[in-house]
């Protein structure tokens, strides 16, 4: 049995062109540091050889605007690390800095306030969040509010507010609860959960410019009962039921913005790497698998930039 290696992925704020998928972990447990570009009609491109340190599970999204923050993960020494990796309006990742706040992987980020950005969730299970400044500084801990739980997914919606939901408790117990942020960055308590509860790396991203989608991940624990099933979010933060799957059910996956009103999950692992990726249209429709470009993976992080 491979690893547990969700995915935390994210949207940046509405307008952003292009995005970039990087780092993760193979099933037999390499990690990587190199990335992948999207191209502002979705296109994935080749590998980009690595510049952080390789690492899964690290956490992603948008801030200034139109560049991206990629933060903490595990390396493969199973080390915690707060490490920060800027990414620039041209999609250039620059060299490790080290972050602030408690060392984690399996958490969950996304923008707000659109040109802000939110880290929040993770283990050692925890709902402590960490604020990101429109220079790309990531602020100390912030006390941690509703539901202590990692793996799970996160956009934004509305413009210039965010959500986090789904994850997992415990490592056993899938959650589907949500929790709103404000455009100035406070997390509200829960909100019950809409849609099937799932764990283990669902992805979300945003679409149509104010709104977001949460899809796939797993229902079962230790990495089975994988689901491509979706879940839309009004432009008021309200998640909507399940929509059929499209595309591969798998876990661990990432997504991203791009284009300015489309998104894009690809990767991922179901038992195996994967590199296919599914487009999200700007009415929330994500079409069928695209051969996958670049190093299969799981476990990885995503965000737009430009």
């Amino acid at each position: 049995m491979f690893p547990i290696i969700p995915a935390n992925s994210a949207t940046a704020a509405s307008g952003n062109d292009e995005g970039i998928f990087a780092f993760g972990n193979s099933t037999s447990n390499t990690r990587y540091g190199l990335s992948n570009l999207v191209s502002n009609a979705g296109v994935v491109a080749t590998d980009v050889a690595a510049v952080g340190t390789a690492r899964y599970t690290p956490s992603a999204c948008e801030y200034g605007g139109d560049k991206g923050i990629m933060a903490y993960g595990m390396l493969a020494s199973s080390t915690k690390v707060t490490t920060i990796n800027l990414i620039s309006n041209a999609g250039v990742v620059a060299s490790d800095t080290t972050g602030a706040g408690t060392a984690r992987y399996l958490g969950m980020a996304a923008s707000y306030g659109e040109d802000k950005g939110i880290f929040a969730f993770g283990s050692p299970l925890m709902s402590t969040s960490n604020l990101v400044s429109n220079a790309g500084v990531i602020s100390s801990d912030v006390a941690g509010v509703g539901t202590a739980r990692d793996a799970g997914g996160a956009c934004e919606y509305g413009g210039d507010k965010a959500i986090f939901g789904f994850g997992t408790y415990g490592a056993v117990v899938p959650r589907s609860m949500t929790n709103l942020v404000s455009n100035v960055g406070v997390v509200a308590t829960d909100v019950a959960g809409v849609g099937t509860a799932r764990l283990y790396g669902p992805a979300a991203c945003g679409y149509g410019t104010d709104k977001g989608i949460f899809a796939y991940g797993t229902t079962g624990p230790y990495g089975g009962d994988y689901v491509s099933m979706s879940n839309l979010v009004s432009n008021a933060g309200v998640v909507a039921t399940d929509t059929t799957g499209v595309g591969t059910a798998r876990a661990r996956l990432a997504a991203t913005q791009y284009g300015s009103d489309k998104g894009i999950f690809a990767y991922g692992q179901d038992g195996s790497d994967q590199s296919m990726s599914n487009l999200v249209s700007d009415a929330g429709v994500i079409s069928s698998d695209v051969a996958g470009v670049g190093t299969v993976r799981g476990g990885l992080a995503a965000c737009s930039f430009n």
